[in-house]
Formats: C-alpha cells, sequence, structure tokens
C-alpha cells in the first residue's frame, strides 16, 4: 500500500503523524511512504530522518493526496484537503465529526473512508487512540488555566496553590474520564483545592481512592454544577460522550455568577464544548471573555507541545496503521473493535452518534456498507 503523511495545516498544529520510526516500519513491511517535506520539523524530525527511515520526500500535499492509498494524519482534514480526498481512499486521524457538519458532509461526498482516532475501542471498551491526547490535554488544562489566571493574561490575579494564610484556589473539573483525572492531578498537585464532578458513581468512588486529600468528588447534576461554578476560579471541561457532540452543562446563565476573571477551559471543544459560551479558538488566538469570564477553547491543545504529543500518539496510532496497510479493509471486516473507527464510508454515515448530531443523516450498519 502507498500511505502518505502531509504536513499538518491546521492553525500552530506542529504535530505530525507519523514519526521516522513508524515510516520505517511500514517500509520494512513493503509499503511506499509518501512523506510531505518539512513535515515533522515542528515536532524535531528532519527531512533526512524520514529520507535514512526510507520514506519518499514529497513537496506538494495533492501530489500525497492524488498517490496515496491511505492519508494518515493528526487532525481532521481541513477544507482544501477534503477537497483533495479521492473516492474509497482512507483517511486515518482524528475527526470528531459530530461537532463539525461542515466537515461530515465534505467527506461524504468525497466517497471516502473515514477511519476516526477517537472511535476506535480496546477489549475493555476503552478508546486507545484518543487516550494519549486526553493525557495530554488534561494536564495541559491545569497548566494552561493557571497561566491565565495571573492578571496580566486576563485572569483575577490568584496563585492557584495559595500560600500560608492565603487559601488555595478553587479548581472544579466536571468529568472524572482521562482528561479530567490527568487535570486533577496536576491541579491538586500544586495545590489547589480541586472538585471533580462526574454521573459515574462507580468512577467517583475510584477516584475517592486514588486521589490526595485535597481532591474531593461530587456527584454530577444540573444543581452540583451550578453550585460548583459559583465557587470556582478555574473551570475545566472534561466532558467525553463517545463519538457524539458534548452535552451542554454550563448555560450562560452560571457565568453572571462567576466572579470576574474567573477562568473556563473547555477540553471538549473539539466536540461542541460542554460550555454554552464555548466556541473554537486557534493557539493564535485562544481566548475570549464572556460576561467577565475568561474561555480558552483551542480545539488543538496538545499541538502546542508536539514534541511529547507526537510520540504519545503515534505509539498508539502506529500499530493500527500498520495493520490497515497490511490489509486493508480485511481489518476492519476482521476485528468489530478496530471497525468503531469507520464514521463514514461509500456516502454512508455508518456510526450512529454522529448520524445523530444532524437532523436528516441516519447510520447504516458498517457491514452492509463492507
Amino acid at each position: 500500500m502507498r500511505v502518505g503523511v502531509p504536513a499538518e495545516i491546521k492553525d500552530n498544529e506542529n504535530r505530525v503523524a507519523m514519526v521516522p520510526g513508524g515510516a520505517a516500519q511500514l517500509v520494512r513491511a513493503g509499503h511506499e511512504v509518501l512523506v510531505q517535506t518539512d513535515a515533522g520539523l515542528g515536532s524535531g524530525f528532519s527531512n533526512d530522518d524520514y529520507a535514512d527511515a526510507g520514506a519518499k520526500l514529497v513537496d506538494a500535499a495533492a501530489d500525497i493526496f492524488a498517490a496515496a492509498d491511505m492519508i494518515v494524519k493528526v487532525k481532521e482534514p481541513q477544507p482544501v484537503e477534503v477537497a483533495m480526498i479521492r473516492k474509497d481512499q482512507l483517511v486515518f486521524t482524528y475527526f470528531h465529526f459530530a461537532a463539525a457538519e461542515e466537515l461530515t458532509r465534505g467527506m461524504l461526498a468525497t466517497g471516502a473512508v473515514a477511519i476516526a482516532y477517537e472511535t476506535i475501542e480496546d477489549r475493555e471498551g476503552r478508546l486507545p487512540l484518543l487516550t494519549p491526547m486526553s493525557e495530554v490535554a488534561g494536564r495541559m488544562a491545569t497548566q494552561v488555566g493557571v497561566n491565565y489566571l495571573q492578571k496580566p493574561f486576563g485572569g483575577r490575579g490568584v496563585l492557584i496553590g495559595g500560600v500560608p494564610g492565603v487559601p488555595p484556589s478553587e479548581v472544579v473539573i466536571i468529568g472524572g474520564g482521562v482528561v479530567g483525572t490527568q487535570a486533577a492531578w496536576m491541579a491538586a498537585g500544586l495545590g489547589a483545592h480541586v472538585t471533580i464532578l462526574d454521573v459515574d458513581l462507580n468512577r467517583l468512588r475510584y477516584l475517592d481512592e486514588v486521589m490526595p486529600p485535597n481532591v474531593s468528588t461530587v456527584a454530577s447534576h444540573p444543581e452540583t454544577i451550578h453550585a460548583a461554578c459559583k465557587r470556582a476560579d478555574l473551570l475545566i471541561g472534561a466532558v467525553l460522550i463517545e463519538g457524539a457532540k458534548a452535552p451542554t452543562l454550563v448555560p450562560r446563565s452560571y457565568l453572571k455568577e462567576m466572579t470576574d476573571g474567573s477562568v473556563i477551559v473547555d477540553v471538549a471543544v473539539d466536540q461542541g464544548g460542554c460550555v454554552e459560551t464555548c466556541r473554537p479558538t486557534t493557539h493564535s488566538d485562544p481566548t475570549f471573555v464572556v460576561d467577565g469570564v475568561l474561555h480558552y477553547c483551542v480545539a488543538n491543545m496538545p499541538g502546542a507541545v508536539p514534541r511529547t504529543s507526537t510520540y504519545a500518539l503515534t505509539n498508539a496510532t502506529m500499530p493500527y496503521a500498520l495493520r490497515l496497510a497490511n490489509q486493508g479493509l480485511d481489518a476492519l471486516r476482521n476485528d468489530p473493535l478496530f471497525a468503531k473507527g469507520v464514521n463514514v464510508m461509500a456516502g454512508k454515515v455508518t456510526y450512529a452518534a454522529v448520524a445523530a448530531a444532524f437532523d436528516d443523516l441516519e447510520a447504516v450498519p458498517l457491514s452492509e456498507v463492507l
């Protein structure tokens, strides 16, 4: 198979979908790897690194899209890239379709096979290709929030851990999954008082056992979220419903009761955000203020730490990319958990949560499309 790795073009997206070692694995397996010139520079990989791994360097993304049987990316295809995708081409990347109608309809029109990192499952029901970036984003959420709580960056001017005689900041995290857990560890380590809200009582029991004493767990429902928001210096949205649009759990009315200069970091922005006032921002223009509350809603947070993120991501994705290259669609026929990654194929939506996000789309079972 001919595998293409174009450079990422989303704002300040410095990750690359394949490290040189991954290219070498594919080449050893008998595949041809096309890597766009300079695609790895943001993550610290030179063109020579890829050439030494056996990859072929290609200057133009259009030439890669035209030649490759499978495109491997990090972020969802941008409109100029969607226009280059061909019928039956495999596209393996993060898509987050449920929060992106234009992208969904664009990929349907291509007739390509859209395999989303974020909906592939393992035997335990976990999301192995989403987890590494959730770990990065969760840790970054606290790191970013701490930064923006400083007065010069628009925050209310509080030190997250306080000092003797001055209480620590209140960090509220909605969602106790991977993102929320990583954010909590970071905030707790800095000395904040942390509250994690989640609907899963078993998850809360687990977090109660493993978290330090400055972390509290609370069952999530509108009243507890409302009360937590009122006291939050930093509010982190860490909600995930697999493959679906994130529910709105923090309406704008709650913001009016938050302290001016408090900060919201909505990591769920990729799936539409769990805060009503959330809208996607970029690393070039990351924040905005609504009702006195600073919002940070960058949709590709891990792109700011590309060296760490690229290694973490490709550690997880490369075994799957190799299986796709070796087996083609048979990799999906033979593994129903891998097949859950197929969101769009042959002009049909094959993932129910994606179809449910749009009034006029219906899901078709993947078995029928295959």
